[in-house]
């Protein structure tokens, strides 16, 4: 009884010393957020209502940041589905010609030397699918929805420009009975783009080859029909990633059509905080919309900054001293030895579409190289009011052709000018100097005499350029031949 009375006593001692004690004060902090609240310090204190409301919208602002440059290639390249199924009459698995300046304007980064041949296949509706391609010049791959290498086909892909059959399976579909003498590759996206470029010059040589190309779902192989070819004409949509909250709502409609794929599963933990579940319904509050479509905005801005100033990406370095980069800096897979080119997909991705072996090859006479600038000699960015020579020096280190095309910077397309005239290349008349090196000119006004070798600017926009070196020779690999600067003239 008396240790039971002596506790009681104790505890009521503690509890009057208690109350001499001083209440420990409300802290507020400063941080680059703005001012947070706690009931006590901030070690001993919970956040005040207020406080956690921020914490929230600041939370879930910074993951729609970083959520938009992840996502970058998904929604990106499912916007090509949505131009390559405008052109009149287009199905899944028809060949949809790309070939006028309207057409490739639809596009990002696309080239305009050469034509494009285009296909969006979807393997769950078809199951797997058949390429049959020629022998013949030609260059293309199958790209998933991430924009990931399936395979090349034509001269860099596996049957080196020799034809073949190729039969592609989706995800959780196997190869079937009766796949002798095909090429068999896998893809983990039901959603496939098949890009190739006819490289012949001449054009009944290109017809010829294109009338050989056969696609067809493998279930029809016995009697295929003919492939459908449709042009693709131009039009006011863009396949690049759409501004605003149309964004998020296609993000959404992506992640329910496709696998997840292992890799990404804390992201998308991320998106489940935000409303985007797999299967689920897209239905956010007033409150999360407005977060969302902020973020879109500054995740812009941040792929701008990541894209044109390509900071702690050592591989976009060409040569001391040159404003001059390799643009595509990412390894088709996308993957490192030790981590997910998060960084580099999104680079490459804001301002260009697809890849490839044959992209980044380093082989000489194999694939292609993508130069890109965004400053002249002076180091100030390139502006449509301003006047600009690029020299190319004599010998340029190819085997097929050079190109250069401006691009506006808002779509990342073909720059829009009055007369269609996008690109210059080692295939048109141009005017040479004695030694064959080339001046070429850019901005609103052709320098006489010159007019062949201008490309017309639009004062009160940005552009970027493009050069391109198709079959790459040692000479560029060893940087024997290096490409000067664009110089503004004063």
């Amino acid at each position: 009884m008396k240790s039971t009375r002596t506790q009681r006593l104790l505890a009521a001692a503690l509890f009057t010393a208690s109350l001499a004690l001083p209440a420990l004060a409300q802290e507020t902090i400063e941080t680059r957020i703005g001012k947070l609240s706690f009931t006590h310090d901030f070690a001993n204190g919970y956040p005040t209502k207020e406080t956690v409301t921020k914490l929230y919208d600041e939370r879930d602002f910074q993951r729609a940041c970083q959520l938009y440059l992840w996502a970058m290639p998904m929604v990106s390249f499912g916007e090509v589905e949505h131009v390559l199924m405008d052109a009149p009459g287009s199905a899944y698995g028809d060949i949809i010609r790309v070939d006028t300046v309207p057409s490739i304007s639809r596009f990002l980064t696309g080239n305009a030397t050469t034509p494009y041949i285009m296909s969006w296949l979807n393997l769950e509706k078809s199951g797997p699918f058949v390429i049959e391609m020629p022998a013949g010049a030609s260059a293309g791959f199958v790209n998933d929805l991430w924009q990931r290498n399936v395979t090349d086909v034509g001269l860099p892909g596996p049957d080196k420009g020799q034809g073949a059959k190729y039969l592609l399976l989706g995800p959780g579909q196997a190869a079937p009975e009766g796949t002798s003498g095909y090429t068999v590759v896998q893809t983990t996206t039901f959603n496939n783009l098949w890009l190739v470029r006819l490289l012949s010059p001449e054009a009944p040589e290109r017809e010829a080859m294109l009338a050989k190309i056969r696609l067809y779902p493998f279930s029809q192989r016995a009697a295929a029909p003919a492939t459908k070819v449709v042009s693709l004409g131009g039009g006011a949509s863009v396949a690049n990633a759409p501004r605003g909250f149309t964004y998020w709502e296609q993000l959404s409609h992506w992640v329910s059509a496709e696998p997840v794929q292992e890799r990404d599963r804390i992201m998308m933990g991320m998106l489940k905080s935000l409303g985007i579940e797999k299967g689920k319904p897209f239905q956010p509050d007033a409150r999360m919309k407005t977060i969302m479509t902020d973020a879109t905005l500054v995740g812009e801005a941040m792929a701008k900054a990541n894209d044109y100033e390509k900071r702690a990406m050592p591989q976009a370095h060409y040569a001391d001293g040159s404003e001059w980069m390799f643009e595509l800096c990412l390894d088709p897979s996308q993957e490192s030895e030790f981590y997910t080119q998060l960084d580099e997909r999104a680079s490459w991705f804001y301002e260009a579409s697809c890849t490839s072996k044959g992209m980044v090859s380093k082989t000489p006479g194999v694939g292609s190289v993508y130069l890109g600038i965004n400053k002249d000699n002076d180091g100030n960015w390139l502006d449509g009011a301003n006047t600009y020579r690029l020299h190319v020096p004599p010998n340029a280190p190819m085997t097929q052709f050079w190109s250069i095309t401006l691009y506006d910077v808002s779509t990342r397309a073909l720059i829009q000018n009055n007369s269609e005239v996008t690109d210059r290349s080692s295939r048109q008349d141009l005017v040479k100097n004695a030694d064959g090196s080339v001046e070429l000119y850019f901005g609103p006004a052709a320098p006489k005499g010159f007019e062949k070798n201008w490309i017309p600017t639009v004062a009160g926009k940005a552009w970027f350029p493009y050069f391109r070196l198709y079959g790459p020779t040692e000479a560029h690999f060893d940087r024997t031949w290096k490409l000067p600067n664009i110089e503004k003239v004063k």
